[in-house]
């Protein structure tokens, strides 16, 4: 009788602006049995992870206290830790609100990274306009904002507890063909034959998660039984990628420009996901893209 293979130990790079709760993550990932080190060279992090197997799970924290931190560089080792068959990584992006950032930064005293002898506040956008590529690159984003770090840590245990009985993680991705593919999907479903709010003049500036945009694209004929054929596709793989010890498992919903019709699709499987026992996560890619141009704006 021939063993089956190992699993490939789970490699979780975390990163997120600093004051977002990074550091509770990579305590909580230590908890759950992970090999945990913390802000090292960029420059190493192909080295050590081209050499022996790791045997357990690895936490990679980063952020722009790194030495030799780069934004284009961590895109760079993202994408190539992405494209390697020999090698499960996921980045978990740890985000929160300006203002929370700042009453953070107020209560605790500290000094910004990139604004030492400044205001928190001139660093902490600095900061955050400097990791918007890195933040569209993440497979797992929660917003600590309201969160206590008992909140935040039970939120990494659900994601990455590394047990025989953790639960599968799914992420529900809305976005525009006309900027490619999202990156690491795992399933990938057209939305574009259905009704297009775009057409209809007091639609076309909201987007799928407005209930009339909504209701307009589940009018369509086809609609229920596109959602009742997808929703059954979904219940029969999401098994299947939990037995074979899947931790994690991404899923896009594509349309012309990525407000409408995919993300009512999105909303729609997340929210009956949801209802069977699921954990789920939404990203609105298009949505992301322009709150932070808008924020850019406002800032300018």
């Amino acid at each position: 009788m021939i063993d089956a293979p190992r699993p490939t130990p789970m490699t979780v790079l975390v990163t997120g602006p600093s004051g977002a709760g990074r550091s509770t993550a990579i305590n909580a990932l230590e908890d759950l049995g992970y090999e945990v080190i913390d802000n090292l060279p960029l420059s190493l992090l192909p080295r050590l992870l081209d050499g022996p197997a790791p045997g357990r799970p690895l936490a990679l924290g980063l952020d722009v206290r790194n030495r030799d931190f780069g934004t284009d560089a961590l895109i760079r080792i993202i994408d190539q830790l992405a494209a390697r068959s020999d090698l499960e990584m996921q980045v978990l992006y740890l985000d929160a609100d300006e203002e929370e950032l700042v009453k953070r930064y107020s209560e605790t005293r500290r000094r910004h990274p990139l604004a030492p002898a400044g205001p928190p506040l001139a660093g902490i956008s600095r900061e955050r306009d400097l990791l918007v590529p890195v933040r569209s690159r993440a497979d797992v984003l929660i917003n600590t904002t309201g969160l206590s770090p008992h909140d935040l840590r039970a939120e990494v245990d659900r994601w990455f507890a590394t047990s025989d009985g953790r639960n599968l993680g799914v992420t529900l991705h809305s976005f525009s063909y006309k900027r490619g593919l999202p990156r690491g999907m795992d399933i990938v479903i057209d939305c574009r034959f259905l009704r297009n709010p775009h057409w209809d003049e007091k639609l076309r500036t909201r987007d799928g998660r407005d209930a009339d945009v909504a209701a307009y694209v589940a009018a369509d004929p086809r609609f229920a039984a596109f959602f009742e054929r997808v929703k059954a596709l979904v219940d029969l793989v999401l098994p299947a990628h939990k037995d074979e010890g899947k931790s994690h498992l991404s899923i896009g919903f594509g349309c012309t420009g990525g407000q409408h019709r995919s993300v009512t699709m999105a909303e729609r499987m997340a929210e009956a996901l949801a209802k069977d026992g699921w954990h789920v996560s939404k990203r609105h890619r298009e949505m992301e893209r322009r709150d932070t141009l808008a924020s850019k704006e406002r800032q300018a």
